[in-house]
């Protein structure tokens, strides 16, 4: 059976919710890769609205199994009140239908009190523009070496060996901040009132999916976020702290790279960023805020504005090569209706030369300067069509253009939040 990873291509925010969301449908298992609780998704279904940071998108269909995996760090605080809200809205939660795996590395509060503090301590232009939530302290701990891991949580000497290990790490880091010392008893008392929550999902999910897999499950691998954010491809370092590219969905899980068959690329029909961090083609006017109202550009988990702009083709273009992509899922091009001209970005400017990809550096990212292409666009509504033959012309020309410049097909058109106002060119899971 075929096996589908699902990836943002562009700064993350392209509607990865409703398009897991309508993949799920098809498959048996979906596994979350990587990240942690900053990034957000928003499902709307037959007219009801769910919100998810930490759970995987699959959580609201019946039947399915969701997997956390050990690429993702984990708040478990977070994690019990999000499946408290779910279950709110009717959605049944288990350890038959959610797995955790045991090797996952837990964001503890004192992540998030050094990732805020670290922030407020930065000097202007030297922010990275994180939510504050921990994500990166955490991972910096599990490279480190001193991670409290779900399986830790399993035992008292253990969990206290893994605290005492980190602490040693924290407390000078947080004098030098002026922050207090941790209060070693009451963060061990935190996680062993915790442990039984979580403890009750943990699994080996690297044996459960090969398995799955084994027995012809299909499996969809659930990324966050989006490949310009990637710790080693994105726009370093206004990145997030993960892995975000492709690559990731194998080591992530545990399972391997010969298990994908397919990588679906999310791209909104322009394109938006949430902090700091350089946009080429971003838009400070009129059709900027546009863009911005009609898309309502706000972030699912932080509330901030996101800053937007028209479609970078030369961005999208790396990161279907850098992922490997299959094929793209081109999402909230409704959001484009009624402008009279739309403009792409095919290439950057820089010191005179013109460039096909954007640089590694830093300082010559913040200096490229957009080249565009001018395409007609249309009066026509888009929202709601679930045909080609629905589409005004020139919205099948814009597309059939931004084929031809990422050089990667559509595979799937999306033209509201509704997952079945969705037009299907090829189906990721076909065999």
């Amino acid at each position: 059976m075929a096996n589908v990873v699902v990836v943002g291509a562009q700064w993350g925010d392209e509607g990865k919710g409703k398009i897991v969301d309508w993949l799920s449908e098809r498959a048996d298992v979906i596994a979350r890769f990587q990240g942690g609780h900053n990034a957000g998704h928003t499902l709307v279904i037959d007219g009801k609205v769910y919100k998810l940071n930490a759970l995987p998108s699959g959580v609201v269909r019946g039947g399915k199994l969701s997997i956390i995996g050990n690429g993702v760090v984990l708040d478990p605080w977070h994690l019990v009140e999000e499946i408290r809200a779910i279950r709110e809205q009717g959605i049944e939660i288990s350890p038959e239908t959610l797995m955790i795996a045991e090797n996952t590395p837990l964001i503890l509060p004192i992540h998030g009190e050094l990732d805020r503090a670290r922030e407020e301590a930065a000097s202007k232009g030297t922010k990275i523009g994180t939510t504050g939530r921990g994500i990166g302290p955490a991972y910096e701990d599990k490279v480190g070496r001193r991670s409290v891991r779900v399986a830790d949580l399993a035992d008292a000497a253990t969990l206290e060996a893994r605290v005492d290990r980190a602490l040693q790490h924290h407390d000078p880091l947080r004098k030098g901040l002026g922050i207090e010392p941790v209060d070693r008893e009451a963060l061990l008392a935190q996680l062993r009132e915790i442990a039984p929550e979580i403890l009750q999902y943990a699994a080996p999910v690297w044996k459960v999916l090969n398995e799955k897999r084994r027995a012809g499950k299909r499996i969809l691998f659930e990324g966050a976020q989006g490949a310009l954010l990637d710790i080693d491809f994105g726009t370093y370092p206004f990145v997030t702290s993960s892995n975000v590219i492709a690559g990731q969905a194998a080591t992530g899980v545990g399972i391997g790279p010969g298990a994908i068959n397919y990588v679906l690329g999310l791209v909104k029909a322009y394109t938006t960023r949430v902090g700091e961090g350089p946009f080429p083609a971003e838009l400070h006017d009129a059709d900027g805020a546009r863009l911005g109202e009609r898309g309502h550009e706000f972030g699912t988990t932080t509330g901030r504005k996101r800053r937007c702009g028209w479609f970078d083709a030369c961005l999208v273009r790396q990161t279907c090569v850098t992922s490997g992509v299959t094929g793209i899922a081109l999402t909230k091009i409704d959001v484009l209706d009624g402008f009279e001209t739309l403009k792409i970005c095919v290439g950057y400017e820089l010191d005179g030369a013109r460039l096909d990809y954007l640089p590694t550096a830093a300082e010559q990212q913040a200096r490229c300067t957009p080249i565009y292409e001018e395409m007609p666009g249309w009066s026509e509504s888009t929202e709601g069509a679930r045909s080609w033959a629905d589409l005004p012309g020139n919205a099948v020309k814009y597309v059939r253009r931004i084929e031809e410049l990422i050089q990667c097909p559509v595979a799937l058109l999306s033209t509201s939040p509704e997952r079945d106002d969705t037009i299907l060119v090829t189906d990721p899971f076909a065999d």
